[in-house]
């Protein structure tokens, strides 16, 4: 009887110290909210904002910022099939030999840089695009279906100059590293910002974490922005997932999107997940 119970202690004491290590090693998750899939909307009219099919705030498609990826190769009058300014956060290189368009789809791979020797610090290379027009306001969508693999999948806008410093990560999320196939990341940062604008001089964001019902990687879906002078509102699938106030988001962005390399996902290189890839249907812009 009395060995019975101590092989009972030492079983919950087996259970506590297993669940006290998994508290360590894998954090709570703090979501804000969980978004509502039955409400995501079905396309009827590609002219207009998924969220807005009705069109009751008279957006117009501007056609020649936009981008459907049908042609065998990236337009190179509207991005840059790299980042000019950003090599990469290591180990994770941007090299352009992982941007590709097929069958009517932008494709940004993993490792296909071939025999290339890669700069110190970096072991693996993924894409980058950049728009090469800046936009300030409007409505801003892409559909896309994310890596699934241990690399972040963004749509994102920033911009860098002697005065401002900005972000509005539109989509920010890494499905392909397991403990993350739920979470709705949303973010937006201010670097710096002028005096008539905050006077922004230490960089803050404003970071909040979703539930999405589905594992994010499993199919495509529509990420959405709408950003005005007084708000800024993300969306999925046509939902409206969160509203932020405009209180320094007031400087022309660039738009991009990569593939890369984040520690604070957990989303860092596996040699034997090299066959990810991040596919987007279409970029479009409304004003």
């Amino acid at each position: 009887m009395r060995f019975v119970k101590i092989q009972y202690v030492l079983v919950l004491f087996f259970i506590a110290t297993k669940v006290i290590a998994q508290d360590l090693t894998v954090p709570p998750k703090k979501y804000v909210d969980s978004v509502q899939i039955e409400k995501s909307i079905v396309r009827e009219n590609s002219n207009y904002p998924l969220s807005d099919q009705l069109n009751s705030k008279d957006w117009k498609l501007l056609k020649k910022y936009s981008d459907e990826f049908s042609s065998d190769q990236l337009n190179q009058n509207k991005w840059f099939p790299n980042n000019p300014k950003w090599k990469g956060r290591p180990p994770t290189y941007f090299h352009k030999s992982n941007v590709s368009q097929i069958n009517g789809e932008l494709v940004i791979k993993v490792n296909q840089h071939g025999t290339e020797k890669l700069p110190k610090e970096f072991t693996h290379s993924t894409g980058f695009i950049k728009s090469k027009n800046k936009f300030l306001y409007g409505y801003f969508e892409a559909e896309a279906k994310l890596m699934d693999a241990p690399w972040v999948s963004g749509f994102w806008m920033t911009n860098v100059d002697k005065d401002w410093w900005t972000e509005i990560d539109i989509c920010e999320n890494a499905p392909g590293v397991e403990n993350n196939r739920h979470d709705l990341n949303s973010n937006i940062h201010v670097f710096k910002s002028p005096k008539e604008h905050g006077d922004v001089k230490t960089h803050f964001s404003r970071t909040k974490k979703y539930f999405f019902p589905k594992e994010l990687q499993k199919d495509y879906h529509v990420w959405g922005l709408e950003w005005t002078k007084e708000y800024i509102r993300f969306y999925i699938d046509g939902i409206l997932f969160r509203e932020a106030k405009n209180t320094h988001w007031h400087q022309p962005l660039e738009v991009n999107f990569n593939c890369e390399s984040n520690k604070w996902f957990g989303a860092l290189p596996d040699e034997n997940k090299l066959n990810g890839e991040y596919h987007v249907k279409y970029f479009r812009v409304w004003k």
